[in-house]
Parts: C-alpha cells; structure tokens; sequence
C-alpha cells in the first residue's frame, strides 16, 4: 500500500496523522487516495503545476490499489465456490465405501471384513489378524502373481471357524517373494461412509467402526 509523505500533507495545509493504535487507520483506502490528489490539484501553484510524471505515477498506484481490492474480492469469491463444491463431494460419498490406509479392522455382529494391499512383487502375501491383547485370531494366505493390489477377505471367524464378537481387530500383512525375504505391506481397509465433514484443511469422513479419516488417504470409493 502507498504512502503519504509528510511533504504531501504540508503543502495541503494539513498536518500528518500520529495515532498508528490500528492497522486500518495507518492504510489509505481508495477512496482516500483519490481526495487526496483532488486536494493536492486544487492547491499546487499554478506557476508551479504538478509535473506529468508525477501524475501519471499517482494515478498508476490509484490503478493499484483498485486492482488489489477488485483482486481480494475474485479470490473471496473463488474460495466461496471450491467451498460449496467441497461440500457437494463430500455429500455425494455418504452411503459408499472407501479403501483407506488402517492398522485395524472392524467386525460388525454379521458378515465380514475387507481390504487389500500393495504387493511390490509375485510371492506368498500372508495377513494376520489380532485381538485386542495381541493375540493372534486368524491367518490369511493368498498368493500374489505378480505386482499389484492383492485383496483380502475375512468372514469374522477365528482359526477354528467360531464366530468372533464384534469389534476392532488389529491386522498386519507381510509378503514372501520367491527369493525367500519377507516384506512388511501396508493394509487398506474397506469401510462405509456415515456422513462427511467440511474442515477448514479439507473433507473428513466418518466411516463405520474405524473413526474419522481424511478424503485424502482414500486409496478408492466402492
């Protein structure tokens, strides 16, 4: 923002203000710039009128801070419309469910659960399931041919077929290649969206037995 030498405001007769308490009553709107250089037109000497340099400079930082105003108000508006559109998407995702990052798994009274991992290579992709202590319920062995997702399923029975209560379950997934060495994978699981929230950083979604996850570590929307 410009500002008004104490030259400017002596030769209007005026005196410069000294009360800098607030921001706003420092900065010189457009308004004011603009009553300013009337003032300063009708009392410059007509023997000595203003030099053209001098008002085109003047008139060029007056096209500034219009622009700067007419600026504030495009992004105000453009931060306005991704808002709404942030909540068309997130409104669009209830009742779907998503493949996010998670080092547990939740089990409903009925059915089952779900997800995959990412396997860098062919091998032997074992997942392991645990309950709340630690303890090892389930093993799932399935095979990778090849680079690429790999999904598991459970159907929520233990390593002699009895149903499990509901609940969250740790899972932990590792992969064999053919060369013997085992790798650590990450797993993604499969859950329902309840509702979605609109932060100030993005979307939030409240997914089913699993908590609040970012849109952003959604992997995919089933």
């Amino acid at each position: 923002m410009t500002t008004v030498s104490s030259d400017l405001y002596s030769s209007l007769g005026l005196t410069a203000a000294t009360n800098t308490s607030t921001a706003s009553s420092s900065a010189l709107s457009q308004a004011d710039f603009l009553k300013l250089m009337t003032e300063q037109l009708q009392h410059q000497d007509p023997l000595k009128p203003m030099d053209n340099s001098q008002m085109v400079s003047q008139m060029a930082q007056l096209s500034t801070v219009q622009g700067i105003g007419e600026l504030n108000s495009t992004v105000t508006s453009l931060s306005d419309s991704l808002g709404a559109d942030q909540i068309l998407r997130a409104s669009a995702l209830v009742g779907h469910s998503v493949l996010v990052p998670s080092a547990t798994v939740p089990l409903a009274a009925e059915g089952g659960a779900s997800g995959v991992v990412a396997a860098p290579g062919a091998g032997v992709v074992n997942f392991t399931i645990s309950d709340a202590n630690g303890n090892v319920v389930k093993q799932i062995t399935t095979n990778a041919g090849e680079a690429g997702q790999v999904a598991f399923n459970w159907d929520g029975t233990d390593q002699g077929g009895s149903r499990l209560a509901a609940g969250r379950y740790g899972i932990t997934a590792s992969i064999t290649g053919v060369n013997g060495t085992s790798t650590a994978l990450s797993t993604y699981v499969q859950a329902p969206v309840e509702s979605a929230t609109v932060g100030s950083d993005g979307i939030y979604l409240d997914l089913t037995g699993l908590g609040t996850a970012s849109l952003v570590n959604v992997l995919r929307v089933i």
